[in-house]
């Protein structure tokens, strides 16, 4: 007797059953594998419906910081304020004080609106010299010490506009909002609409926001990130050229060399811990160790290098030892075969068929080293730096800001343009960031070889 002729009683007993019909078990197991597929596309919309309301609101924000406000005037470099000696020596020059260089603003202004035939009730001279940014004068001076023959002359200006008459043109600020507003009134917004009509103010790209170091409260319009690209592509160097050698390095010790006992046991589960240790942490470690024991200057590249070079090692560690595990054994095996040393068939045959693996990996630490913002507030990368650092090495020493940094910078200020800013600063770092992520995806389908 078999077990298929002993349980046909058995079976016989119970309800009929077919192939062809579907029963209880067969309709629940379907119910829920299809609730289980409406679950996971909720999941997925939910995700894309996020993101785009995230992107959205980062555009709406920061699409119109790509822009700005220029009027333009002709003003007159006058030498009996300039240049009193006559000599324009350049020790002179730098003399020279924006407070000396805005009268002339001042001057041309209401020379330009009694020629124009422009003005506006309740609307003075000073006043309508006040939709200039403070700026100005600043700018003047820098042009008058570069080009001292100019002197003398009557030279045309593109100025910005303040940040309220940017504000103003970009939706920001309207009349009703002008009449609370102490820094601008609507007679003021009147007679940039009548500057707008007679051409001489307009709207356009503003390439300053890239090259640009930050400005001070009082002057968003002028506030650019030419200080944090500069101090964020520094660190990024030092750090590419620190982590990776040394991730790589580890990574080949610990996989192909190292014995198997509890020791390297120990170590490979730090590795892991360090990678899911808050940033702040390393924060809190660079400036312990960097700053208060070795002495480097704070606010330097250097040190953020450092900081985001201990932070971005695990990431690449544990990267680079899947990618060595990826690669058969049998090609290790065949390089030994043939006679190679252990050191020849790791770095001539299992290296480069890593190497895709390794280079997405270390391009995706550099990536997130690249956002991070808490380890720099801590080393004092948040203080408030104008002046550009040096070319190489000294520039690594040199006071500068980094991206998200200068994002958080402009969060924590009151004036509605420089969240205009910021959000403009986190498109510019978005796009860093998904130009280092598609070069992963290149170099790793460059790279790539099947076996």
């Amino acid at each position: 007797m078999t077990d298929m002729t002993a349980d046909k009683p058995a079976a016989s007993t119970g309800p009929a059953r077919s192939l062809l019909k579907v029963g209880e078990r067969t309709r629940k197991r379907n119910a829920a594998e299809k609730r289980f597929r409406m679950l996971g596309l909720a999941a997925v919309v939910f995700g894309i419906v996020a993101l785009l309301g995230l992107m959205t609101s980062i555009l709406s924000n920061g699409l119109s910081s790509f822009n700005q406000t220029y009027i333009a005037l002709d003003v007159y470099l006058d030498p009996a304020k300039l240049d009193k000696n006559g000599n324009r020596a350049p020790e002179d020059l730098r003399k020279i004080t924006t407070f000396t260089v805005q009268p002339l603003i001042l001057s041309a202004m209401q020379t330009m609106l009694e020629e124009r035939e422009l003005a506006a009730e309740g609307v003075n001279a000073k006043q309508a010299a006040a939709l200039i940014s403070k700026e100005a004068p600043a700018e003047l001076r820098r042009y008058v010490i570069a080009n001292p023959d100019q002197i003398g002359e009557t030279v045309s200006f593109d100025l910005l506009a303040s940040g309220r008459i940017d504000g103003y043109f970009k939706g920001r600020v309207t009349m009703e909002s002008a009449a609370l507003d102490r820094n601008i009134s609507p007679e003021q917004l009147m007679l940039a609409d009548q500057l707008k009509q007679a051409g001489l103010l307009e709207l356009r790209f503003n390439w300053a926001f890239f090259t640009a170091p930050d400005a001070s409260d009082t002057r968003p319009e002028a506030a650019g990130l030419g200080v944090a690209i500069l101090g964020s592509a520094y660190m990024m160097l030092i750090v590419l050229v620190l982590s990776l050698p040394i991730g790589v390095a580890a990574s080949i010790y610990l996989e192909e060399f190292a014995p198997k006992n509890r020791w390297t046991d120990l170590i490979e589960v730090n590795i892991a811990n360090l990678a899911a240790v808050p940033s702040i942490v390393f924060g809190i470690l660079g400036l312990a160790l960097f700053i208060n024991f070795v002495g480097l200057p704070q606010s330097a590249p250097v040190v953020g290098a450092l900081v985001l070079t201990l932070m971005t090692l695990p990431t690449i560690i544990i990267a680079t030892r899947a990618a060595l595990k990826a690669v058969p054994p049998s090609i290790r095996d065949a390089a030994l075969g043939v006679g190679a040393s252990k050191m020849q068939a790791i770095f001539h045959h299992v290296l480069p068929l890593a190497a895709p693996g390794i280079l997405t990996g270390a391009i995706i630490g550099l990536a997130q080293a690249l956002g991070e913002t808490a380890p720099l507030l801590l080393i004092g990368m948040v203080a408030f730096v104008r002046e550009y650092p040096g070319a190489p090495p000294e520039g690594f020493f040199d006071p500068a800001s980094a991206l998200p940094v200068q994002v958080y910078n402009w969060t924590q200020r009151g004036d509605p343009a420089f969240i205009e800013r910021a959000s403009g600063a986190i498109i510019v770092l978005l796009v860093f960031l998904l130009i280092m992520n598609a070069v992963a995806i290149l170099l790793r389908r460059r790279f790539e070889r099947r076996w």
